[in-house]
Order: C-alpha cells, then structure tokens, then sequence
C-alpha cells in the first residue's frame, strides 16, 4: 500500500514524548550558513554549540538544540539574512528527507496519483511523522485546497515559520506540484499558540482529472 511507504523514520511515540528532532535541523542551518562563515560562528558560539560545526549530530537530538540555535539566528544575523537562512535550511532539510525517507517506489507513486489523493497521502505522512520536525508539538493537518498543517505548541517557531515552510515547499513542490505556495500564519487556540501553513496546491489540470 503507498502510505504504507511514506515513512520518514522508524515511527514511534517515544521520540516525541522525550523532545527529540531530526538532527537535519542543525545539520542543514550549518549548510545554510555556509556562505558567511561569521555568521555561522557567532550564532554557534554564541550559545555554546560549535562542536557542531566540526562534528554534526548523527542521531536525533533534543529539540531544544536547534530551538536555540533558531533563536540565535535571529539574534546575530539581519533579519533578511536570517530569513534567507532559516528557509534554505528549512529546504535542505526537505530534500533530505526526500532523498533519504522517503523510497522511490512511493514518490514515483506519489508524482502519478491524481494531485489531491497525492496531496492526502503525504498530508497523512507529514502528521504521522512529525516529531522528526516538530519535537514535542503537535501536529493536526486538513487535506483540501487549500490543504493546512497546523502544529501547536512549535519548538521551532520563528518569525514567518520559514524553516517549516522551506520543509513543506521542498515536499509538496517535489511530490505534488513545482508550483505549490506555502505560507504561514500565527493564531491562538484553546490558550496554545499555533504555527499554521497553509499549503495552496497548483490548479488541477484535465489530465490530473482524468489519470
């Protein structure tokens, strides 16, 4: 069955009750920062983390690690440039687990259903697994167009969401459509905050319709 395939990690509750991230939420900032070297070693040292920078993280981590790091992004670095930064690492994180996460009898599979099953199914995949990328907040999505992920309580909130909007682009433009938006918006639910993306899907051709 294809969802069965759409596994980014091996599936488990326990990831998410202990706080624990993928660790390409480092590895990718420090590819991110790549091009400006200063940057990169003043948000890393400023809060202690430049072991990383010459020896990344291999298995999951607490998500505090890249919740501060994030957070020193914004601090040492002009706000465009962070901006810049945070979604290309967002990005590069998505092409990872696309190429690593994903197995390529799924995204073959994916990249020929009709756009709104596909867009369900990985919709579907993105919630199962979201602790690889939102650690201990929870994650609800609604297919639809335009479809939505909502994730309350975010670790990695930042100003425009744009890592997890760099993840989601990276995904749904790959899987679904080169031409899906992603945007985020902030609101309060029950007293929590809440990171919402709204992801507009490319509209349907008649061949979407017809295969």
């Amino acid at each position: 069955m294809l969802s069965a395939g759409l596994t980014f990690q091996p599936s488990t509750a326990a990831h998410q009750a202990a706080g624990l991230i993928g660790p390409n939420a480092v590895i990718q900032l420090v590819e991110a920062l790549g091009p400006y070297p200063d940057t990169r070693e003043r948000v890393f040292a400023s809060v202690g983390l430049t072991r990383f920078l010459t020896a990344p993280p291999d298995a999951m981590i607490d998500e505090t690690i890249p919740a501060r790091l994030f957070a020193a992004l914004w601090r040492e670095a002009p706000p465009g440039l962070a901006e810049k930064v945070a979604h290309q690492a967002g990005r590069l994180t998505g092409a990872y687990i696309l190429a690593n996460r994903i197995p390529r009898a799924a995204r073959l599979g994916l990249t020929w259903l009709p756009r709104r099953l596909s867009a369900g199914l990985l919709l579907n995949a993105v919630q199962k697994h979201a602790w690889t990328f939102a650690g201990t907040g929870i994650c609800r999505v609604r297919p639809g167009q335009p479809a939505l992920v909502s994730i309350m309580n975010n670790p990695l909130t930042m100003p425009g969401g744009v890592w997890h909007v760099g993840v989601f682009e990276a995904l749904f433009r790959t899987l679904i459509h080169p031409a899906t938006r992603v945007s985020h918006c902030a609101a309060k639910e029950q007293g929590h905050t809440v990171c919402q993306f709204r992801i507009d899907l490319a509209p349907q051709s008649a061949k979407d319709a017809i295969r």
